[in-house]
């Protein structure tokens, strides 16, 4: 009797966890983020390998050849979707600019005085910085203001503010609506124009995924109404590549600079546990016309979001 009680609650202790992650991989599988809590799960698929692998340890424990076989599939199936998602053709035309990107979530500015030395020490091209708030802003305009004399901002306070710094000559255009500031512009770089887009949907918390999905979509309709010419769309986007929000916005003709340059699963978020742990939701997403090498996730204090730098090349593709 012991034992047959032993080998029930062994079956329960790997049937639960195996369900719970069997759902999300079967969200991944119909290209859905569904409903809390699987968008939530979702960003952190690749760590659901190790729950699966303690079901699969107590299955076998317990004798349970059906639990064994199952959280074998749903193994398999993680290890599937773990595969970095593809880069596309690598454009070969003529190189037209080089610039380098960086991207950062200075969470309500704190990280403020700790952005201003990296963006000094890095010296990229175009510096979106997303929560960065009234103070933050006039902090970059003065600290930064020689090196990127061009800006284009959405003021707010907590993390509604936004801004792209440039070297480049920049023109004022329509940015994507939403709950917190994304400002857009167009930059004149070496006399080609590309189009630049701030990127920083609301996160999925378990009462705004609704929300959390509309501004996804809004960045991919965007996306998909650019027919032409070079776009670099940056930012923190609240989503990894295993959000089927975030591959619709890829869907619309953009590339992860990161994923081009090698390092599609390294971590942004939380900055505390990355690398060892965490999700991928800071991006440069560039379209065809770019190639990609060298992107880094530099450590900021004061911020739960690591810093992106990416170095990007212009092709002439049309």
């Amino acid at each position: 009797m012991r034992a047959m009680r032993g080998r029930l609650l062994g079956v329960w202790c790997a049937g639960l966890p195996l369900a719970g992650v069997s759902v999300v991989v079967g969200c991944r599988i119909a290209d859905t983020d569904a409903v809390t809590p699987v968008p939530q799960l979702l960003a952190f698929l690749p760590w659901l390998i190790v729950p699966t692998g303690a079901a699969i340890a107590l299955s076998l424990l317990a004798r349970w050849s059906a639990g064994t076989i199952w959280g074998a599939v749903v193994l398999g199936l993680l290890a599937w979707f773990v595969q970095p998602y593809g880069t596309g053709v690598r454009p070969d035309g003529p190189v037209l600019a080089r610039l380098r990107v960086l991207t950062s979530n200075v969470e309500f500015g704190w990280a403020t005085g700790a952005l201003i030395p990296v963006v000094r020490r890095e010296r990229p091209d175009l510096v979106f910085v997303e929560e960065c708030e009234y103070t933050c802003q006039a902090a970059v305009a003065k600290e930064l203001g020689t090196d990127y004399p061009y800006r284009q901002a959405v003021p707010g306070d907590s993390s509604v503010g936004s801004v792209i710094l440039s070297r480049f000559p920049l023109t004022a255009t329509r940015g994507v609506p939403g709950s917190m500031g994304m400002p857009g512009a167009v930059a004149d770089v070496d006399g080609h124009a590309v189009r630049l887009q701030l990127a920083h949907p609301k996160p999925p918390l378990p009462r705004q995924v609704s929300l959390w999905k509309r501004e996804l979509g809004r960045l991919r309709d965007f996306a998909a109404r650019h027919e032409s010419g070079p776009l670099v769309l940056a930012g923190d986007f609240n989503a990894s590549q295993d959000h089927a929000a975030f591959r619709r916005v890829l869907g619309a003709g953009l590339r992860d600079a990161a994923r081009l340059a090698g390092d599609a699963r390294e971590p942004s978020w939380p900055s505390r546990t990355a690398p060892a742990f965490g999700a991928q939701i800071d991006h440069v997403l560039v379209s065809e016309d770019f190639s990609a090498s060298d992107a880094r996730f530099l450590r900021l204090d004061d911020t739960d979001h690591r810093a992106l730098v990416v170095d990007l090349t212009l092709h002439r593709v049309r």
